[in-house]
């Protein structure tokens, strides 16, 4: 394919399918494409403007409250019907260099010798999907629902790496957490990795539902073969919202053991203070009387009246020390 045929960096590819054959065409030239029976096009837009949009509008007919849609993004993920085509959005997940997650979104509108995908924020090239597509002629024979498939497929499947490195950063913090790392930090990792969490889930959770419908319904725009290779995605998403659902339940489960092991370090320490506390009040109690203006005191007229004492005081803190040390205040 001609890549110098591209319009502008909004344009990603603009491809036309038919006869075994994919090239490169410009988007004035997708009508003609567009009369040919067993051909399709695919249009691939990255954050385009609003003229790009108003342009591809009128080349497929789409209905304006999608191509609305699809200019704003911010959308949650749907699945929905215009006439004779398809409005769908995907979240999609990109991991970034500090193994955090930052969240896009794909507006895919699918007709039934179309298929143009809109990509917004943090999301890869679709052009892994777009080879599978163009590897042979019986892949092209199934129409842009095929292309479809691809596409939600890498969505999809580009989450299992992320979900295994949330996976990983949990076992990091609860190795900290059970080594005894009461840190500030671990608690600030352990939010923030519960909200990507939540994130993740609210990404895929509507997606099952999608995957359901593209399977059962729109028979004029899914084929019957491509059917099964939904479901397959569907399942794919279902393993990951179950996985993301799980290392949820962890993470909470992680922060209520590093409050109980901070409260019982706290509880330790108080011991301790106490135990202290106890075994000085025994010398401070001695000293007390010495330090009363008495002259009629008995001892202070024995010669070792103050060795005797300071003696009966250290095996007094002594005694004390050990009931103490046994009874783990110490």
């Amino acid at each position: 394919m001609d890549q110098a045929t591209v319009l502008s960096p909004m344009l990603v590819n603009c491809v036309a399918y038919g006869g075994g054959n994919a090239r490169t065409i410009a988007l004035d030239d997708i009508g003609d494409v567009l009369k040919n029976p067993g051909h399709f096009v695919w249009v691939g837009l990255h954050e385009p403007d609003e003229p790009l949009l108003d342009k591809l509008q009128r080349q497929f007919g789409l209905h304006e409250l999608a191509v609305e849609d699809a200019h704003r993004a911010h959308q949650r993920t749907k699945i929905e019907l215009y006439g004779d085509s398809l409005f769908i959005v995907v979240h999609t997940g990109q991991q970034t260099a500090d193994h955090k997650i930052a969240f896009g979104e794909t507006h895919v509108f699918l007709g039934r010798n179309y298929l143009v995908t809109v990509r917004h924020g943090a999301s890869l090239s679709y052009a892994p999907a777009r080879r599978v597509c163009e590897s042979s002629s019986e892949l092209q024979a199934l129409g842009p629902s095929y292309a479809l498939y691809k596409v939600l497929d890498f969505v999809v499947d580009n989450y299992f790496p992320i979900v295994d490195c949330f996976q990983s950063r949990l076992n990091e913090l609860e190795h900290a957490i059970l080594g005894g790392e009461f840190r500030q930090l671990t608690i600030v990792h352990l939010y923030e990795l519960k909200k990507e969490l939540v994130r993740l889930q609210l990404a895929m959770a509507p997606m099952q539902d999608v995957m359901s419908q593209l399977v059962r319904l729109y028979p004029g725009l899914i084929r019957d073969e491509v059917r099964p290779y939904f479901r397959d995605v569907g399942d794919h998403a279902q393993r990951i919202n179950e996985t993301a659902a799980t290392l949820r339940e962890m993470l909470t489960s992680a922060m209520d053991v590093n409050l109980a092991l901070v409260s019982v370090a706290q509880n330790d320490v108080f011991k301790r203070i106490a135990g202290w506390g106890l075994l000085l009040t025994a010398p401070t109690m001695i000293a007390s009387w010495y330090g009363m203006n008495f002259k009629d005191m008995p001892e202070l007229d024995t010669p070792y009246a103050y060795p005797v004492a300071f003696v009966g005081t250290v095996v007094l803190c002594a005694i004390l020390y050990v009931f103490l040390r046994r009874a783990k205040w110490l």
